[in-house]
Formats: C-alpha cells, sequence, structure tokens
C-alpha cells in the first residue's frame, strides 16, 4: 500500500475508556519520568542523561501489537514501550540513570550500560534460557547508531526457521510456530547509517517478521533531515521495497503521524498482522514526531531549532494531541485528565525518591562501616595529623560514591606503610579485599559464560585414529565434521557467501545442502555486517549458528557489531543474555593484500568477550568447532587459508572430539629456543626447525592454538624455564599479536625470571602482503627468517660455536 492510503488510517482496534485512559496514564508517567531524568542528572546525581519525550504515543500503539514471543531490538528512547509491555518499573528506570549495579534493582544491565539501554533477561540463574515463546522480550541495546539493525534481521529470521523447519518444532519453550515477531526501532537521522539499508534490504530477500518503526522529528542531534534523507523522508526513498501485492516479495510501508493516536493503534495493529501471519518484514515511517529537551543532557535544542519550529514542536506534542482526542471523541473530561495528569507525576516521584534509596542507602552503610574501621586505625596508629583528614573527607561527603571509599582505603594503608602492623591495620586491609572482590563482581564478571556448558567445562575428548585412516584434504576432515554436528543437533545451521550451493569457496560444506536442506546450509548476499548479525539475533533466540565470513579480512565490514554488540552481550547485560554464535572465517598466507591477512591486534584489541582459535590445520579446527558446538559462548575460528589441500588423517571420531581452549601444544620439544606461534606459522616454524636442527641448535615449537583465551596453564612459562630463550612468531603487524603474546608470557605468566636473552618478535612486514609468491615470501616471515632470529640468539650466547653468518 502507499504512503498515501496509509496516512490517516481509522481505528480498528477494539479497545475501550480504559485502555484509553490506561495510555494516557502511561504517556503522561513517561513524560514526568523524562522531565524528572533531566533534573536528577542537573543536580549531579547522574552522569547523562536521554529520554523518549515526544516518543510516547507511539510507543503505546506498539506496545499493543507486541504479543508473548515478540522481540524486540532498539534505541534509547523506547521506555514508554518498555513499560507498557510490563518489562520495566519505572524505579528501574530510575536505578538504571543512577547506575544501580545491584542486578535485582536494574535487572537490564546492572548498571553497566547508561540509562536508556533496555534488556529483558532471558537466561535463569543457571544460564540457561528461559521460555522465550511464552515472555516479552527485549534485546539488549547498543548505543552506536543503527546497531540494533543486524541482530534486529537474526531475531526475524529465526522466527523463519523456527516456521519452515520441522526438525525445529520441537522447542516449543522457544517459539510457537514462528509466529513471532522481531519489532526494531530507530531514529529517523540513524537510518543514514549503512547497517540500516544493509538490514532491510536482506529482510526483503529473505522475507522474515521484521517490523522496524521509524521515529522522525526531524532531526538527529543538531543537524535536520535535509542533510541526513534524500527527500527527507525514508518512506520515500525506501519505496522501491514495497511489495507489489499479496505473496510478492518485498515489504510493507506504513506512514502515520506520530501524534495520531487512532491511526498509530490501527496501523501497528495491521502492520504486526503482515509480518506476524505472512511473514513479511514491514516499515512505518512515525513523522511529526517532537522532542522536548532536545537529544539528552548534553545540550539545549534550543540552540539550532528555529522559534518556529519550537513553537511548532509545543503545538503538534503527541500528549497534548492525545488529551485534545480523547476530549474530542467523549472519553474523558478536563477534570479526569487533570487528575491522571497530576498523579503520575506522584508516581513517578515516588519511584525516583526510591530507586535513589535503593541505590544511594547501600553506600553510605559501606561508608560509614569503612570509616569506623579508618577512625579505629587512626587511633591505632597514632596517625591522627597525617590520616586525620582523609577519614573526615569520606565521613562528610554527602555524596560518597564505592570508588571514594576504596581510594581512602588504599591511601590511608598507604599513609601508615611504615607503621607497626596492628589488628586495625589488618582489619582495613581485610575489608579492602572484601570491597575489592564484590565490585569486581560489580563491575568486572560475566564476560563469558558462568554456566554448565562454558567452554572450560565441556569435557575433553581425545581424538582417535583407526589404523587404517585416509589421508583426506583437510577440508574433508571439516565437512565430516560439520556433517556429523548437523545430524546430532538440529539447531545448528551455517550461513554465509557461497556457503550453500557450492558448500563454501573451499568447500569444507559439500554436499551438506543437499543432506540438510537450503534452511540449514544457507548462501546470503556480500553483507558481512548482517551476516553476523543475522547470527546474532538467531543465537539469542536458542539456535547455534554458524556464520561465515569468507576471507579474514573482510571481518572489517562487521568488526563494530562483533564488538559493540556481541562481545559485550553476557557483560552489558551481567549474565542476562547469551548468544553463542560461532564465526568462521579463514586467513593467513596466500597471495594478495585482501586475501591473506591476519589483523589480530584489530581482534585481539576489540572483541574481547569472543573465543578467538587460530589452529593450526583442519583436524585441530575441528576438535575446535566440536567443542564451541557443545559450549554457550561465541567464538571466532580462523582456517589456514592454504591448508585445505593439504592431506590429513581424518579422525574416526570426526564429530565427538574436542580441544580445550586456552591450552598450546609443543610440537616439537627441544633445549635452546622456545618458539611461540600459531596458525599457519607453525609450518614455516617447523621447517625452520629442523634446519636448526641441523647446525645444532635445538628449538622447542610451541603452537598457542588460541589467543583467546591464551596460555591459561602457563605452559610457554614453563618451556621458558627450560630454554631461557624465546622467540614470538606470527604474520601480525610488528607490535601486534606477537606483542599480546609476549606481555601474557613475561608479564602475566612472569616468565622473565628465565630469560638469559632479550625476548624477540618476529612478525610480518608493517604493511599488506604483495600479490604472488614472492609477495608472500618478501612480506610475511619465512623459515629463513625464522632461522636467522634464532641463530642470532644463540650467536649472542655462544659466538664460537655459532659465528655470524652474514
Amino acid at each position: 500500500m502507499s504512503a498515501a492510503e496509509t496516512a490517516q488510517p481509522a481505528l480498528s482496534a477494539p479497545l475501550t475508556k480504559a485502555d484509553f485512559l490506561t495510555d494516557y496514564r502511561l504517556a503522561w508517567e513517561s513524560r514526568h519520568a523524562s522531565l524528572a531524568g533531566r533534573k536528577e542528572v542537573f543536580m549531579g546525581k547522574a552522569k547523562f542523561g536521554i529520554f523518549g519525550d515526544g516518543k510516547e504515543v507511539p510507543q503505546l500503539a506498539m506496545a499493543r501489537a507486541f504479543q508473548d514471543g515478540d522481540f524486540r531490538a532498539g534505541y534509547y528512547r523506547d521506555q514508554t514501550f518498555m513499560v507498557a509491555i510490563g518489562q520495566l518499573t519505572w524505579e528501574q528506570y530510575f536505578a538504571q540513570l543512577y547506575a544501580n549495579p545491584d542486578v535485582e534493582a536494574e535487572p537490564a544491565t546492572a548498571g553497566r550500560a547508561m540509562n536508556g539501554h533496555f534488556a529483558t533477561r532471558m537466561l535463569d540463574d543457571d544460564g540457561n534460557l528461559t521460555a522465550l515463546a511464552h515472555s516479552k522480550n527485549s534485546s539488549a541495546d547498543i548505543s552506536p547508531t543503527a546497531g540494533q539493525m543486524p541482530r534486529l534481521l537474526g531475531m526475524a529470521y529465526a522466527s523463519k526457521l523456527f516456521r519452515q523447519n520441522p526438525e525445529l518444532h520441537q522447542f516449543t519453550d522457544l517459539s510457537t510456530n514462528g509466529n513471532e515477531v522481531a519489532f526494531g526501532t530507530i531514529g529517523n537521522a540513524s537510518t543514514s547509517e549503512g547497517m540500516f539499508f544493509e538490514a532491510l534490504n536482506a529482510a526483503g530477500v529473505l522475507q522474515v517478521p521484521m517490523l522496524v518503526s521509524v521515529w522522525d522529528d526531524h532531526y538527529g542531534i543538531s543537524v535536520p533531515a535535509e542533510y541526513q534523507t534524500t527527500k527527507q523522508s525514508i518512506s520515500d526513498i525506501m519505496m522501491g521495497l514495497q511489495r507489489e501485492g499479496e505473496g510478492q516479495s518485498g515489504f510493507e510501508i506504513f506512514v502515520v503521524r506520530g501524534w495520531d493516536y487512532a491511526g498509530l493503534v490501527d496501523t501497528y495493529q495491521r502492520a504486526a498482522a503482515v509480518c506476524r501471519e505472512q511473514h513479511v518484514p514491514v516499515l512505518i515511517h512515525i513523522t511529526e514526531l517532537t522532542q522536548p529537551q532536545g537529544h539528552s543532557t548534553s545540550g539545549s535544542h534550543e540552540r539550532y531549532k528555529s522559534k518556529d519550529r519550537l513553537g511548532w514542536e509545543e503545538s503538534h506534542d503527541c500528549l497534548h494531541k492525545l488529551r485534545e482526542w480523547l476530549l474530542a471523541e467523549g472519553h474523558a473530561t478536563e477534570l479526569e485528565l487533570d487528575d491522571i495528569e497530576k498523579n503520575a507525576a506522584a508516581v513517578i516521584k515516588t519511584a525516583r525518591t526510591a530507586a535513589w534509596a535503593a541505590f544511594f542507602d547501600p553506600i553510605k552503610a559501606e561508608r560509614d562501616e569503612a570509616v569506623g574501621m579508618l577512625e579505629k586505625l587512626v587511633t591505632d596508629t597514632g596517625t591522627e595529623n597525617t590520616l586525620h583528614e582523609l577519614v573526615e573527607q569520606l565521613k562528610t561527603n554527602p555524596t560518597p560514591i564505592r570508588a571514594d571509599i576504596v581510594r581512602t582505603m588504599r591511601r590511608v594503608l598507604r599513609a601508615v606503610r611504615n607503621e607497626k602492623r596492628s589488628f586495625g591495620r589488618r582489619v582495613v586491609q581485610r575489608h579492602l579485599e572484601q570491597l575489592l572482590a564484590e565490585n569486581a563482581d560489580r563491575y568486572n564478571s560475566n564476560l563469558f559464560s558462568q554456566s554448565e556448558y562454558a567452554v572450560g567445562n565441556i569435557e575433553e575428548v581425545a581424538a582417535t585414529f583407526a589404523p587404517d585412516a585416509a589421508q583426506v584434504d583437510g577440508r574433508e576432515v571439516l565437512q565430516a565434521c560439520f556433517d556429523a554436528n548437523f545430524q546430532r543437533d538440529p539447531s545448528i545451521f551455517a550461513i554465509g557467501e557461497d556457503v550453500g550451493k557450492i558448500g563454501d569457496v573451499n568447500q569444507a560444506f559439500a554436499g551438506l545442502q543437499d543432506k540438510f536442506g537450503e534452511l540449514r546450509v544457507t548462501d546470503t548476499g556480500i553483507r558481512e555486517c548482517t551476516i553476523i548479525g543475522q547470527g546474532i539475533g538467531a543465537a539469542l533466540r536458542g539456535l547455534r549458528p554458524i556464520t561465515e565470513i569468507q576471507y579474514l579480512d573482510y571481518l572489517l565490514y562487521a568488526i563494530q557489531i562483533l564488538s559493540d554488540d556481541l562481545a559485550c552481550l553476557q557483560y552489558r547485560t551481567k549474565g542476562g543474555q547469551k548468544a553463542p554464535l560461532i564465526i568462521r572465517t579463514r586467513g593467513h598466507r596466500l597471495e594478495g593484500i585482501w586475501h591473506s591477512g591476519s589483523p589480530m591486534q584489530m581482534i585481539l584489541g576489540s572483541i574481547r568477550g569472543i573465543h578467538v582459535c587460530v589452529p593450526r590445520n583442519m583436524t585441530q579446527a575441528a576438535g575446535f568447532y566440536n567443542t564451541l558446538l557443545r559450549s554457550d559462548e561465541p567464538a571466532l575460528v580462523i582456517e589456514c587459508l592454504n591448508g585445505y589441500r593439504l592431506k590429513e588423517t581424518i579422525p574416526a571420531n570426526v564429530g565427538e572430539f574436542t580441544l580445550p581452549l586456552g591450552r598450546p601444544e609443543v610440537l616439537k620439544k627441544g633445549t635452546d629456543v622456545t618458539v611461540v606461534t600459531y596458525g599457519s606459522m607453525c609450518r614455516i616454524v617447523m621447517e625452520a626447525a629442523k634446519q636448526l636442527a641441523e647446525v645444532g641448535i635445538s628449538v622447542e615449537v610451541i603452537d598457542v592454538q588460541t589467543l583467546l583465551p591464551f596460555d591459561t596453564d602457563h605452559l610457554i612459562a614453563d618451556s621458558l624455564q627450560k630454554t631461557n630463550r624465546v622467540v614470538f612468531a606470527d604474520e601480525d603487524v610488528p607490535g601486534g599479536a606477537t606483542a599480546f603474546m609476549m606481555q601474557h608470557v613475561l608479564d602475566e605468566q612472569g616468565a622473565y625470571r628465565f630469560l638469559d636473552a632479550q625476548p624477540r618478535c618476529l612478525a610480518a612486514q608493517p604493511h599488506r602482503p604483495a600479490y604472488s609468491s614472492d609477495g608472500d615470501y618478501f612480506s610475511k616471515p619465512n623459515a629463513e627468517d625464522v632461522f636467522d632470529t634464532v641463530y642470532e640468539l644463540m650467536s649472542e650466547a655462544e659466538p664460537e660455536k655459532f659465528p655470524e653468518i652474514y
């Protein structure tokens, strides 16, 4: 249908006067919450505020179309919606504003995300998924604009799989025949992001129940629509997605004004029905919205909006328009509405007061307890003049935070370091240790799963080999591994460019689409960002996706989603949500600037919270896949691009054997020098070790196997204790993963104590590798480079035995 046909739909939802007044009450409660939140920031009780004022009425209409089993991926102005669906209380709203780290008080993020970042707890206390089909669900918000769109696509895609794949019909706690709609919200300015367009195109191709609401208040902070969107209308420029008729592919597009309550309710009912019943994606463009307090507490919109615009916004405020409609239609009297507005303010005041007390009273109690201990220490040590000011500052601070308590205790203990140890000093020390542990739980915990399915809890099963085991191409080991896992678990599926029909460009999925069907081994368009998002959303809903990024260099397209969404999901919900997505890719050595990358420094620095596996061959990769597919944690597996045609012995238990993460393997024992490496470099180093042995140098070669986690048992330090010399070698840029490994071994493991020579790092050149075999040889470390680096170490120690070569 056209925008004109949907501009003023008639109210068709069977709502009563009580429904109307309930919505009016919620709308005014939300408005008062926004107004109060801004004041709390300016009073110094919160650090930042961003609010949903001006968006209340369309969110109420959306909430009336949201059913059990549905999912939301939104942005930071959806407070009215979250309260309307019963997944947020006003006390929790203010608890998040104050950053209360108590997960009972602030269940969305436990104070880890700034206000307006909503989430429901999808995991029970043991880390298992709850019955998501029977609850209203919100995936955990992120701040990057349009970053919610890739995940939204994945949650909608899961509904398609649950409906169309009969093997998934058994999971009735996760889906009701795929009837669930994935609701997304986004501001009009954020539709300028590529992720928005990519996600909408993919949804149209996939035909999934994704309902996107664009809240259009004409601005993106201070930048008006004429700088944001062609024609200043996202619905106008997206009309090419409009399907031509029922049964045709494409979108349904609706346009409705954000202050038209009747039109909004009707539009959302019809739009959600199309999504739910036909699995057709829908775009709803909500126009003529306002933002009464401006973008956030960071500034005032009076600086960039004209007087005419400000006047228009005041007259078109959706709450004022709703009041006008209720009076005009005879649904309420002036007195009734006045009472509702007054009571709404009182409700918010009560919630705000209770939330502040719940946040601040425990801190005051902790402060008072600490002050009591410190005052005794002052008396015990007789150093009143030195410590009195520190303790008094803490004691008289009207609004202390926990950092003030810990900071003061540390400084006090520093001041008495030369005093005789006393009972009071020991009490303070023990209490400080307790506070640090408590705050580690509050602020540093749950980066990874705490459940029985955490990677470290997966039983290790050794690979077994039949006496007559075949030597096959490495890709065939992976193919057999995937085949076995797909048979074992119907929730596993794989998507990616060229994964389906041809079985990926290196044939590890060859023949599996024919065997398991297109729903489980699926080709996608060229769209790395939303391939990852498709996996995140499906994994959130209990499925086990393997998403393929064709080459490691192309991870750049998706690194923002991996970093800002997947990597911090368990952390930012303090164990409330998980998405055990496996990202499969390939890299390291080959020819060419864009097909042989090893950007490990970028990866290691940006995706903490995702495991990083760097297997040297396909058998090792298969062991990692077997482990990860039984775990509930996300991981990136980087296969060796030049290893698919190399011969390997296929294990008899190819789909069952598992490899632990974080445990290096000694590939060759030695006594003179330890070389630490991974991936394709293992073959290079092993060849160099063979050449070094010919001149009397014994090299111990260690394959770290995984970079995150890294050598959890400190096996490399044990090797250095024997050899006293070390070389860290890989194909990343200088100062990249070699420096990462060195820091772990020398600093974290304390292995510097065992060294008799300077540790050496051998990396690639600081540029991408040039094309051709010569380009590879001169761009990345080769066996001769390894030989020379190790030889130089030995020449320094025994110059007569190992004279200079060059």
